[in-house]
């Protein structure tokens, strides 16, 4: 039995609810109009691919195209399923999520001493930057994958392909700048709370006391750090489940 895929609302994916819970960002901020926002992205040749769709679905013709492939639902979702695992074991495991793809090692919490404060994060930041990479790389070619199916289907599933080609072109630059944003996010924090710590390393060493350990503030940074990668990932994977929909429901049942 296929689980039931959750339905995104705008402005309310599970990457945005953590991020205002960590003060990254304003969950009540006013996002203004979504489509006014959209259109301000689009650069000339974004406009000329959108306007040359535009034009072809107006054509008396278009509705008349018939599928030229089935879709199994039930292997698409397992299918799904399976990339889902991987990137979540991937980051919550260190696993390789497909052959051929390094693993990804989680930075220990505890810092060996002495703490080079300008070097003491590359490692989260190798972490969470290899992570995000891995995702991109798999889960575009998922998406592309599900567009070259949609572009054997209906005419208003081919119509969609076409779409989600040229929006997908338009937000991939903005997307990668702002997701690339968290990881300087807990840059930040982690450089404040390194502060501290080491203010007490010398207060412990003036004392001749042995030096606190960086586990009890980082264990709990590296666990928002890895909470924040499976919300991105659970970001990523929604256009993913608006195209198996589409495929899904339009596709009529095989006999």
């Amino acid at each position: 039995m296929t689980r039931v895929q959750p339905r995104a609302r705008l402005h309310s994916s599970e990457l945005l609810g953590f991020l205002a819970s960590q003060g990254f960002v304003d969950n009540a901020a006013d996002t203004g109009d979504v489509g006014q926002r959209l259109g301000g992205w689009l650069d000339f040749r974004h406009a000329i691919a959108l306007q040359a769709f535009l034009g072809e679905i107006d054509k008396p013709d278009a509705i008349a195209v018939q599928p030229t492939a089935r879709v199994d639902a039930e292997r698409l979702h397992l299918r799904f399923d399976q990339v889902r695992s991987a990137l979540e074991q991937s980051i919550t495991e260190g696993s390789s999520p497909a052959p051929g793809m390094p693993r990804i090692e989680q930075p220990s919490p505890e810092l060996e001493h002495p703490i080079d404060p300008k070097t003491a994060f590359d490692a989260f930041r190798r972490y969470s930057a290899g992570h995000q990479r891995q995702m991109e790389k798999i889960i575009r070619s998922l998406r592309a994958q599900l567009r070259r199916m949609l572009d054997k289907g209906t005419a208003p599933q081919r119509q969609l392909a076409a779409l989600d080609t040229i929006f997908d072109n338009v937000v991939l630059e903005r997307e990668g700048r702002l997701l690339g944003q968290i990881p300087v996010a807990f840059e930040k924090r982690f450089a404040k709370a390194l502060k501290q710590h080491l203010k007490q390393v010398v207060q412990a060493t003036e004392a001749d006391e042995r030096a606190p350990r960086t586990t009890p503030w980082l264990a709990p940074l590296l666990t928002d750090l890895r909470s924040a990668l499976l919300a991105e990932l659970d970001l990523r994977l929604q256009p993913v489940l608006g195209l198996m929909e589409a495929l899904t429901q339009d596709t009529p049942p095989q006999q």
